[in-house]
C-alpha cells in the first residue's frame, strides 16, 4: 500500500495532461513544469514546518471566516455557527499540542463565541 506522500507527490503529476482537453496541452510544458517545481518546493517547505504551526494557521481562517460571516451587514448565524464550531474542535480537542498559539486560539473563540451571541441578540430584537 502507497504512503500518503508517494500518492500526492507533486513532481509525479502531469499537468500538462491535467489541464488540457481530448489530449491537446491548453498549458505551456514549461509553464506546467515550473508549476510542479513550484508545488514541490511547497511541499518541501511544509514538511519542514512544525505541524502545531500550520494547524493554528488554518484554525486562523476558520476565526476569520466566522468573523466575516458575523460582521456581516445581514449576519448568516448557521454559518457563523459552523466555523465555530470547527474552530472550537480544532481548540478543545488539541488542547496542550498547539504550541505558542493555542492561548491565542482559545481567546480568539472567546471573542467569536461572545461576539455571536451578542450579535444574535441584536438581530432579534430587531
Amino acid at each position: 500500500m502507497k504512503g500518503v506522500s508517494e500518492e500526492f507527490d507533486p513532481s509525479n503529476i502531469d499537468l500538462a495532461a491535467a489541464f488540457s482537453s481530448e489530449g491537446e496541452p491548453e498549458v505551456d510544458p514549461a509553464q506546467a513544469e515550473a508549476m510542479a517545481k513550484e508545488l514541490s518546493e511547497a511541499r518541501d517547505r511544509l514538511l519542514e514546518a512544525h505541524v502545531a504551526d500550520v494547524v493554528v494557521n488554518h484554525a486562523i481562517g476558520l476565526y476569520e471566516l466566522a468573523a466575516i460571516h458575523l460582521t456581516a451587514e445581514k449576519p448568516d448565524f448557521e454559518e457563523t455557527r459552523l466555523a465555530i464550531d470547527a474552530l472550537k474542535a480544532l481548540v478543545e480537542n488539541l488542547k496542550g499540542r498547539l504550541g505558542e498559539g493555542e492561548a491565542m486560539l482559545g481567546e480568539a473563540l472567546s471573542s467569536l463565541q461572545m461576539g455571536f451571541v451578542q450579535r444574535r441578540s441584536e438581530f432579534e430584537k430587531k
